[in-house]
């Protein structure tokens, strides 16, 4: 559906993601929330400033892009919104209230899923004064700057994702699964080119942490295979870096992006964020 909405907007990066200006999410019509989704499936990710939306909120804005996922660890979501997932340092009566140096190592949620999520949206609480930016990597412009001969060479790989081998080798809170967690989310292969169903457009979607191995190739040599794709997608051409301000909302399109946290003085700063996610489906 083509919206009527004109949204005033300025790119991320030259050929990737938008920010759209003078839009008051908790009070937005229909059709301008219409003109974000639209935005956002046109841009790969999107960026509002100045925000201020309550958990409820939060949910009811991005129900507008499909079904709101679920969280995989539960035990830091909000109390009372199932839906949002807390990004903290903070600790309160001696607990954690959010997950820690989440995300870091560049990676798409949920790949270890048979069907990873479509969207990820951060709203920010609470930052720092430096460290903790975002980072997003365009993997469609990585695809298309690959030479024909290496596109025909990748084309067709297939990787094996795997969530017990992510949890058992990440750098940050290695775990063991429980018998539940492993049976909730087995193995699954996933194609390396990724296609997106709104427009054909093709992705590199080469991921870290869940890769166990590319199918049919021996490992080191498979794993050497993803790290060398991973250093090619995260080159600076591709990659726009997000420093945050309170308020802000931050999305992009998992189909079609590789992102990473980045680490800062969590002695001297706290940081809070809200994570809430989209149902996706099957890559192809």
């Amino acid at each position: 559906m083509t919206t009527t909405v004109q949204l005033k907007t300025r790119p991320l990066k030259p050929g990737f993601g938008a920010e759209l200006i003078d839009v008051d999410l908790a009070h937005a019509d229909a059709e301008t929330v219409s003109g974000v989704v639209e935005a956002f499936h046109k841009h790969g990710a999107i960026l509002l400033r100045g925000q201020t939306m309550d958990p409820t909120q939060l949910v009811q804005f991005i129900s507008a892009f499909g079904e709101p996922e679920d969280h995989t660890q539960t035990q830091f979501t909000l109390p009372g919104h199932p839906k949002v997932f807390i990004l903290s340092n903070r600790v309160v009566d001696g607990k954690p209230i959010g997950a820690h140096n989440d995300g870091v190592g560049w990676h798409t949620d949920y790949s270890y899923k048979a069907e990873p999520v479509m969207c990820t949206m951060l709203y920010a609480a609470e930052v720092p004064d430096e460290g903790s930016d975002t980072l997003l990597a365009d993997q469609c412009a990585a695809w298309n700057a690959l030479s024909p001969e290496r596109q025909a060479e990748l084309d067709g790989l297939m990787l094996h994702h795997s969530y017990q081998y992510f949890m058992s080798t990440r750098e940050f809170g290695r775990q063991e699964l429980s018998d539940e967690l492993k049976a909730a989310n087995p193995d699954v292969i996933h194609p390396l080119i990724r296609t997106h169903p709104s427009d054909g457009r093709k992705a590199l979607w080469v991921s870290t942490g869940t890769v166990k191995e590319v199918v049919g190739m021996p490992n080191p040599q498979g794993l050497e295979l993803i790290d060398e794709l991973v250093d090619w997608v995260t080159q600076d051409q591709f990659v726009f870096r997000h420093k945050w301000q309170v308020g802000d909302i931050l999305m992009w399109d998992n189909r079609c992006t590789l992102h990473t946290g980045t680490l800062y003085d969590d002695t001297k700063y706290f940081r809070t964020m809200h994570r809430l996610w989209v149902k996706g489906d099957k890559p192809f």
